[in-house]
């Protein structure tokens, strides 16, 4: 007998990940959002940052370092910026209204810069600027990592995190340009998969203490992760750690916790969100046409030998999302066995049994 594991049907797994945090005191309205944009992240592909952390996010709320009945608020608001805090709740609270005043300050303002203290980690940044392309708009988000695993460029302390950050703008075409990255050649969560499915890391990705390549994730612990370029990508993350914690009153260098390592401290994450609303600059008749050129003449690109065809960042995206909401997400076996796990070890409902069938 073969077992089929059939994909698992958003909705469903929707459920499950709102039932789980209810199930450690949050709200049902916010247990709702929280798990719309889990779920969303996955459906976008972003699987290290989607239903992946529910662990993560279950344990700090277990254990008291995450406030399970945040109620976010405004501390500072002028006509095109504002700061929020997230009262330390879980992070897509903070994170979603702090994109929607971004958003409401760009149409009135031309522009929108909300931060975040007191934040936590909130899923992929993509979920924070899609929008804004979606509204006509340029959209930027950007975090604090949500533990320190890189060193300042040259040094052996670990004083930086992973510090992401991501771009979006319209794009004339299906789908919006969007750029979500780490100022890391990896992100820790993509480190964390590997680990989980007993796979290895790429050389470049981590090196260990003694400068040697590292390639056992499990080991990520005993190494250093990588900036992008080399000193470039040390002094972008700093950049954004300014403009993310320092500026926020948030959480940066030493002051950071390891969220996953301590799951009953406050961790102070800080993030930003901006909305730039094209019409402001006389271009929101012109910029998706402009966009929609230039993008059209990199994909005409002749590739080099042996390189697939020139993609921009996003592309592709919205078609994946459609096919994953019809035919279901295929959930990898050791992220499947963890969500059973937590099922028995929160007392849930199993979280598969509508999605099971086999095969003879």
């Amino acid at each position: 007998m073969t077992e089929h594991v059939a994909p698992v049907a958003a909705e469903g797994l929707q459920h499950f990940v709102s039932q789980a945090l209810a199930s450690q005191g949050v709200p049902g309205e916010d247990a709702d959002r929280v798990a719309s944009l889990m779920v969303d992240a996955d459906l976008l592909g972003h699987d290290t940052h989607g239903v992946f952390r529910l662990r993560q996010y279950l344990a700090r709320l277990r254990d008291g370092g995450c406030n399970p009945v945040a109620r976010v608020r405004v501390v500072h608001d002028r006509a095109a910026t504002a700061l929020i805090d997230g009262d330390n709740g879980l992070g897509h609270l903070a994170m979603s209204a702090a994109r929607d005043m971004a958003i409401t300050k760009a149409r009135d303002a031309g522009i929108g810069w909300v931060g975040v203290r007191r934040g936590n980690h909130a899923g992929p940044l993509a979920l924070y600027v899609r929008p804004q392309a979606a509204c006509g708009m340029i959209g930027m988000a950007a975090a604090v990592g949500s533990a320190n695993h890189v060193p300042p460029f040259g040094g052996t302390d670990l004083l930086l995190g992973t510090n992401p950050v991501a771009i979006s703008a319209p794009s004339g075409g299906a789908d919006p340009f969007v750029l979500d990255m780490a100022s890391t050649v990896a992100a820790m969560g993509r480190i964390k998969v590997l680990a989980q499915r007993g796979e290895a890391m790429p050389e470049g990705w981590m090196v260990g203490r003694d400068g040697a390549p590292l390639t056992d994730p499990s080991q990520r612990s005993d190494g250093f992760l990588l900036p992008i370029g080399g000193p470039k990508g040390f002094g972008l993350s700093v950049a954004l750690g300014l403009m993310a914690g320092v500026l926020n009153g948030a959480a940066f260098g030493s002051d950071v916790i390891d969220f996953t390592a301590d799951t009953s401290s406050e961790t102070n994450t800080g993030q930003f969100v901006m909305a730039l609303d094209i019409a402001a600059f006389g271009a929101a008749d012109t910029f998706p046409a402009a966009a929609a050129h230039a993008f059209d003449e990199m994909r005409d690109s002749e590739p080099l030998p042996g390189h697939d065809p020139v993609r921009l960042p996003g592309e592709g995206r919205g078609a994946a999302v459609a096919r994953r909401r019809e035919l279901g997400l295929e959930l990898s076996p050791a992220l499947r066995l963890d969500l059973e796990a937590l099922a028995r070890e929160y007392g849930l409902d199993e979280p598969f049994e509508q999605d099971r069938s086999s095969t003879r």
